[in-house]
């Protein structure tokens, strides 16, 4: 179980199709070094998926998107930054290395359905280190995807 994680960041409303990534960690990239008591060094690619979202899948349904960093509390957190709290709760952790998209088809088609868990209405997230070289071959990740026993 990962403990409920206090954080501090930017968000922007996307979907598949308007993938808008790249424009939220441009802008955010810079008020990293703003944020009073950080963590640790790494940084939190978080999405905030409707309660349905996962039914169908349809590449313009909107999801909001995080840039954040974990902090040791909220207090001080600039203007320019949100607060927000990923709650506790039990994640699959799949580590990634490369740009290889097709990890989701296996996670959600064919490791998800046999495991004896569901989705949980809870944020998704890529936690990303040291070695996180977005676009690089040797970059790697770990994503965070929320389960509940089914």
């Amino acid at each position: 179980m990962l403990p409920e994680i206090l954080l501090a960041g930017k968000q922007l409303e996307m979907s598949l199709q308007n993938n808008r990534t790249a424009e939220l960690w441009s802008s955010f990239g810079p008020l990293i070094k703003t944020i009073p008591d950080r963590l640790d060094s790494f940084r939190y690619s978080l999405q905030e998926y409707p309660p349905h979202y996962f039914d169908q899948f349809n590449p313009t349904l909107p999801f909001i998107k995080w840039a954040l960093v974990a902090v040791k509390n909220h207090t001080g957190i600039p203007d320019t930054s949100k607060k927000f709290t990923l709650p506790a709760g039990d994640y699959a952790v799949f580590h990634l290395t490369g740009n290889n998209t097709e990890i989701f088809q296996y996670i959600y088609f064919s490791w998800l359905p046999q495991s004896g868990f569901t989705l949980d209405n809870r944020p998704h997230f890529e936690l990303l280190g040291a070695n996180y070289k977005n676009g690089d071959p040797a970059s790697e990740e770990d994503l965070y995807i929320p389960i509940k026993k089914k």
